[in-house]
């Protein structure tokens, strides 16, 4: 799809084909038999210019068709009116040329200011996690489903607390700005509430029921199902153990000697937002579910956007059996790459859903704190 979209606007091309246009269409007046037949592509000349040139470059293949078409009547001398109503057209092509051209360059300008807008939104609410947080090297990308938007519904974040780095991704309802306000909340509640929960099943909880207001105060205005799959992660200060909180998400993989290992959840759990925090038969908390993080083990973090990415006959994109299985990645962010282009070239690079990529990588052994 790349190559057949830009070949257009690759550079020169358009001004080659204007050009071909106001050649062929004299080639045609001269050679061509009569009645005229050259006039059309005279008159193509300019609306070919205009479609990507610049205004000044349309002006000046408007300018050169009229010359053209007054030149070559006057040396097939054909009459004064025939004259007249050829220059006739090819002008008003001409002038229509250029107001496209110019209505063309205002949406250009009224999209850029929006995708600015956009990227501007997407920092604020969504940003980039730090290149390292305790004995973890970070690296995390994000594919909007609307290219346009730049933002969606996947959020990540990374941060450092006195219990551990915590980590966290989701998937909010929705995409598009329509998600933006959900991303914020669990964006803001992920922040304030992993400085102060003891454990992960209680970091859980806190957002569900913070999600969950959020929901039913929409739900006033626009009644809707608000519900936000999430994963929330922890890495102990040492660097040694991984905990996890799973909440109706894809499970991450332990990425280590070129292995793709699933970390699969002991029980479901609903999403966060729907006030159903699990709990067991006493009442109390499911525990977090926990494995060991081998000395540069990587922990990589996905959302939907990758594992229900599907090739053109209708296959999922399974990271265990991608291309991506037996290589070493001495960074994270040289897995998230990867990764990232392999969905590309399995989908045929189009973009199905949003997609948020978190790798970490346990970098170095750090005593533990006492």
């Amino acid at each position: 799809m790349g190559v057949r979209a830009g070949w257009w606007r690759a550079p020169g091309v358009p001004g080659t084909l204007a050009a071909l246009a106001l050649v062929s269409g004299s080639l045609l007046d001269v050679f061509g038999p009569e009645p005229y037949v050259g006039l059309p592509l005279l008159a193509a000349a300019p609306l070919v210019a205009s479609a990507t040139l610049s205004f000044r470059t349309s002006v000046v293949f408007a300018v050169l068709a009229a010359a053209a078409s007054i030149g070559l009547d006057f040396d097939q001398d054909r009459a004064w009116l025939s004259s007249l109503v050829d220059l006739a057209v090819v002008g008003v092509v001409g002038v229509l040329a250029l107001v496209v051209n110019v209505l063309m360059g205002r949406q250009v300008s009224d999209l850029a200011r929006a995708t600015a807008v956009a990227e501007a939104a997407q920092r604020a609410v969504l940003p980039q996690p730090p290149a390292r947080a305790g004995p973890l090297a970070v690296a995390s990308t994000y594919t909007a489903a609307q290219a346009e938007a730049r933002i969606g519904g996947d959020l990540f974040a990374v941060q450092d607390t006195p219990f551990g780095v915590r980590m966290m991704i989701g998937d909010v309802r929705g995409k598009g700005m329509q998600a933006v306000g959900a991303v914020s909340v669990a964006i803001g509640a992920f922040r304030q509430e992993a400085e102060h929960a003891p454990d992960l099943p209680d970091l859980a909880r806190r957002m569900d029921e913070a999600l969950a207001r959020n929901a039913a105060r929409e739900s006033f205005n626009h009644p809707t199902e608000e519900f936000t799959t999430a994963l929330l992660a922890e890495v102990t200060p040492d660097g040694r153990t991984l905990s996890v909180v799973n909440r109706g998400h894809p499970p991450p993989y332990l990425v280590s000697d070129g292995s793709f290992e699933p970390l699969l959840p002991a029980a479901p759990a609903f999403p966060l937002g729907m006030g159903l925090s699990p709990v067991s038969d006493d009442g109390t908390a499911h525990p977090a579910d926990s494995w060991p993080l081998p000395p540069g083990g990587t922990v990589l973090f996905v959302t939907d956007g990758v594992t229900e990415a599907r090739n053109r006959k209708g296959v999922f994109y399974d990271p265990c059996r991608s291309a991506l299985v037996g290589h070493h990645f001495d960074e994270p962010r040289d897995l998230v790459d990867a990764l990232t282009e392999d969905v590309d070239r399995w989908t045929g690079h189009t973009r199905q859903d949003d997609m948020a990529v978190l790798a970490v990588t346990r970098v170095a052994e750090t005593p533990s704190r006492s």
